[in-house]
């Protein structure tokens, strides 16, 4: 199969990558750890339509795939934008059967966040109106977060505690599990441009950088940590343009495609930003640094909507299950 993306996702991709760089700088990620507000925030991401972008048209989305999400989420995660597309890919999923409230989840008006059971949950610090699966239906409610104090302050982390609920879809986890696996790609998407963002400020440095006469980049142990680095990025980027297809075009793979490129891109952006810091030498461990800004991300991401071991797991069972036989 020739996959490749098509001259409009590219050209999403692009008009994406303009809009992060101008509007945001992983600076206000670091803003974020001493209590900034989270940029380029709910309101403009509604403006450019980026939180509607899965959202059918009727309920004023743009009815677009999530293949299309996926590679503005990718842009999203090189400069650690927040808050995440990762609740509006997992929130449009959950709501397709009310236009109205989806309809808020693409203008902004209510900030919503998916609750993930006594785990902290994703942009749930400021959110408003919680979705949530309780005794498996799928509730809507108000409710209290306590954000505490976590490593990466751009996933807007808290445990939510429902203070009111109203069923929306009785027996939903069929639905819920759907919307869990979007959200996984998402994910993995945000992950994918931040892994290629270290490379990229890793590469950058060494061809630049001097030690004993000669730039870093032209020795082997660097150059083997940063091409090691960049092979992982391009596997993941395979994995998560698959995994992306595949939810509108062949739902029946979804769920293994899903668990690979969520479990790759916890190995990928680990390793990644691990590598910016170390060919940075000292200066990698400063907090001046964006380095350790990525590193953080890629340690929170790690665990959240299912840790590595988790979704090798899955891959596994559905591998051996015949998930591929077709």
């Amino acid at each position: 199969m020739n996959f490749d993306l098509d001259d409009d996702q590219r050209d999403i991709a692009a008009g994406a990558a303009d809009f992060f760089r101008g509007s945001v700088s992983p600076a206000a990620a670091r803003a974020a750890l001493e209590g900034g507000r989270l940029e380029p925030g709910r309101k403009a991401l509604a403006d450019i339509g980026f939180l509607g972008i899965t959202v059918p048209e009727p309920a004023g989305g743009a009815g677009r795939t999530l293949l299309d999400l996926a590679v503005v989420a990718e842009q999203a995660g090189a400069v650690l934008a927040g808050p995440s597309l990762v609740t509006a890919a997992r929130a449009a999923v959950l709501l397709q059967g009310e236009p109205e409230l989806a309809a808020q989840l693409a203008d902004g008006s209510t900030a919503f966040a998916v609750v993930d059971g006594a785990a902290p949950s994703i942009d749930a610090a400021d959110a408003t109106a919680f979705l949530a699966l309780v005794d498996g239906d799928l509730v809507l409610g108000e409710g209290e977060a306590v954000p505490g104090r976590p490593l990466d302050a751009t996933r807007g982390l808290a445990s939510v505690r429902l203070t009111s609920r109203r069923v929306l879809v009785p027996d939903a986890a069929e639905l819920w599990s759907r919307a869990r696996q979007v959200a996984a790609v998402a994910m993995a998407a945000e992950d994918l441009g931040g892994a290629d963002r270290c490379v990229q400020l890793g590469v950058a440095y060494a061809q630049d950088r001097e030690a004993f006469g000669r730039r870093i980049g032209s020795y082997q142990a660097v150059k083997h940590m940063l091409v090691d680095a960049w092979v992982g990025v391009e596997q993941l980027r395979s994995l998560v343009w698959w995994a992306a297809w595949a939810a509108d075009a062949n739902p029946a793979e979804l769920p293994l495609a899903a668990s690979a490129a969520k479990a790759c891109a916890a190995s990928v952006f680990d390793q990644a930003a691990g590598t910016l810091i170390q060919v940075h030498g000292g200066i990698g461990f400063t907090w001046e640094h964006d380095a350790h800004l990525y590193w953080r991300r890629a340690k929170v991401d790690r665990l959240l909507l299912g840790d590595e071991a988790e979704h090798l797991d899955a891959v596994a069972r559905l591998a051996v299950a015949g998930a591929l036989a077709g």
